[in-house]
């Protein structure tokens, strides 16, 4: 294999990390959103799902380059949401 095409193949195998990150990102995003929503409006709510996908997150930035992501409790969404 010439340098060309092992920085090629490096690259993809990055940029398809990358990808998946930002997937898996938005889905916690959304996650979060919904989380802080039921705060605002006094419903009750869970960060279960929340941590799931921070927990994937965290798993995908071991085998790659992407960040990590904090775990979120019930009490930083009710913080964020009487802002």
């Amino acid at each position: 294999m010439d340098v060309r095409q092992a920085i090629t193949d490096h690259t993809k195998k990055m940029n398809q990390h990358l990808e998946q990150f930002v997937e898996l990102d938005a889905l916690r995003e959304q996650a979060i959103e919904k989380a802080i929503a039921s705060c605002k409006a006094g419903q009750p709510f869970t960060v279960d799902e929340i941590n799931r996908y921070t927990q994937l997150i965290n798993e995908h930035a071991k085998q790659g380059i992407s960040p990590l992501r904090k775990f979120v409790s019930a009490q930083m969404v009710e913080e964020f949401a009487s802002r």
